[in-house]
């Protein structure tokens, strides 16, 4: 498939909650002529009926607001879905900043909680980018798990990567050094770097990721040059307090958002770009390896909304 079907599958669970009510919507403000104009959206229902929708589906405080905010504004000049589908596309677009480029190696730090899919993010960003032209070296930076040593390997394994790793215990900075070095010496171009899962509130965890940073600067002018936080949709607003302390804590420059596919609530994706200025940079919507999709900020709205509009 396509990376828009792909999208427009893993976001069906939140498309099936909104497709019959939007379409209500759409025809309640539908003028003589039969288009959803947007003539009768200023009523008291049919603005708390819109943002009752928005909200179900996860899109955010912020963005849900900016949202009515443009239906107003908008009353009797415009297609209700074309409004809707415009500011939600403006919101994504806003806080996509292109990625780091040129550095040579590249140096990308993946971040986040136990629980929300890190490693295998790893590895499926690994297939990515080896299906693009570049040889990655994924770096096991999760000194305290083995298990979660072990499993990265298989991942390296599968998408013929390069792997380093190092004796339990050992200082993870080190290792994120010594991966850099191994890069630059085989002449790799990028280096993946699995960092240990760690708790948003814990000061020490979230001091060792600074350790780590610094460290690769010094490997590498500009290093990290992109910072991914990864983030399980199915929590949905739960995981802004995360990507909020890591943003502070870790620099980060981009969400990968996993388990999209198993959540009505997918508007998150919009949540977090509009309330914390950071772009989704990939989206999980399977369990295959080629289950991790580039996000693409047009396709996901047309995926949204397509089998309404």
């Amino acid at each position: 498939m396509s990376v828009f079907e792909r999208l427009r599958v893993g976001l069906r669970r939140t498309t099936d909650q909104l497709v019959g009510r939007f379409d209500r919507l759409v025809a309640d403000g539908a003028d003589a002529s039969g288009v959803g104009a947007v003539a009768a959206t200023t009523s008291i229902d049919t603005l708390d009926t819109l943002e009752e929708l928005l909200i179900e589906a996860d899109i955010g405080v912020s963005a849900t607001t900016q949202l009515l905010a443009a239906v107003r504004d908008e009353a009797g000049n415009a297609d209700l879905g074309t409004v809707v589908k415009r500011e939600l596309l403006g919101l994504l677009e806003a806080a996509a900043p292109a990625p780091v480029t040129g550095a040579s190696p590249r140096v990308v730090l993946v971040v986040g909680v136990n629980g929300t899919g890190k490693t295998t993010t790893v590895g499926r960003l690994a297939r990515l980018l080896t299906l693009s032209g570049e040889r990655p070296v994924i770096c096991a930076a999760d000194t305290f798990r083995a298990a979660a040593v072990e499993q990265l390997e298989v991942w390296a394994k599968r998408v013929e990567a390069d792997f380093v790793r190092a004796r339990p215990g050992a200082d993870p900075a080190a290792v994120v050094f010594d991966a850099i070095s191994a890069c630059k010496a085989r002449g790799r171009d990028v280096v993946l770097v699995d960092t240990a899962g760690r708790l948003h509130t814990r000061a020490n965890l979230m001091g060792e990721l600074d350790k780590i940073r610094r460290v690769a600067g010094r490997a590498v002018d500009g290093a990290p040059h992109e910072t991914l936080l990864v983030l399980d949709a199915t929590v949905g607003q739960n995981g802004l307090a995360q990507a909020r302390a890591f943003l502070e804590s870790a620099g980060v420059t981009g969400v990968v958002l996993t388990k999209l596919d198993g959540t009505a609530k997918g508007g998150i994706a919009v949540a977090i770009t509009a309330e914390l200025g950071v772009p989704v940079r990939y989206v999980g919507v399977g369990e295959q390896l080629d289950d991790l999709v580039p996000f693409s900020a047009a396709e996901y709205v047309e995926a949204l909304f397509e089998p309404v509009w």
